[in-house]
Formats: C-alpha cells, sequence, structure tokens
C-alpha cells in the first residue's frame, strides 16, 4: 500500500507538469484542442478590420459558443502584427 502512494506522489506532479507542458495557447489564450479556432477569429477579425474590443463582443451575442473564436479576436485587437499560423511557442496552427 505505501508503495502505490509512493508512485502517486511522484508521479502526479510529473503528469501535471507533462500535461501542462504540451498546453497550446494563442495569444496568452489556452487553446482547447490545436488552436484552430484562435486562428479563424484572428483571421476574421483581419479580414473584416476590427478594431475594438467591443466589436469582438458581437461574436459572443451572436454566437455563445464561440469562445476561442472571440479570443483570436481580441488577439487581433491588441496585437495585429502577431499573425495568425503559429501558437505562442512558434508551433504552426494548420
Amino acid at each position: 500500500m505505501k508503495h502505490r502512494s509512493l508512485v502517486s506522489l511522484i508521479a502526479g506532479p510529473l503528469l501535471a507538469f507533462a500535461t501542462n507542458a504540451e498546453a497550446r495557447t494563442f495569444g496568452g489564450y489556452d487553446c482547447a484542442a490545436d488552436c484552430s479556432e484562435h486562428k479563424a477569429g484572428y483571421e476574421w477579425a483581419e479580414d473584416k478590420g476590427i478594431d475594438s474590443e467591443a466589436a469582438c463582443d458581437e461574436i459572443l451575442r451572436t454566437s455563445p459558443n464561440r469562445n476561442s473564436f472571440y479570443e483570436g479576436c481580441l488577439v487581433y485587437v491588441d496585437d495585429p502584427d502577431r499573425g495568425a499560423d503559429e501558437d505562442d511557442d512558434g508551433e504552426e496552427i494548420k
């Protein structure tokens, strides 16, 4: 019984670290999967010339389940020169 407890004490934090290390972010926002929704929101804002957070808010009013898309829009408003092709670690978003 003590052996399992010791393994849990050691493996638990290591597993949490590995999970966190693999998490992707886009403009500081956590990506649920591959950051493609954040990319889409950023590109939408870029195409529409969105320049305010209030304009991004329309996304949530019309499509309340589009949080990642909305966050991508916010990233564009905050940093329009960032680009949408890579996550925060420089990994390509497809």
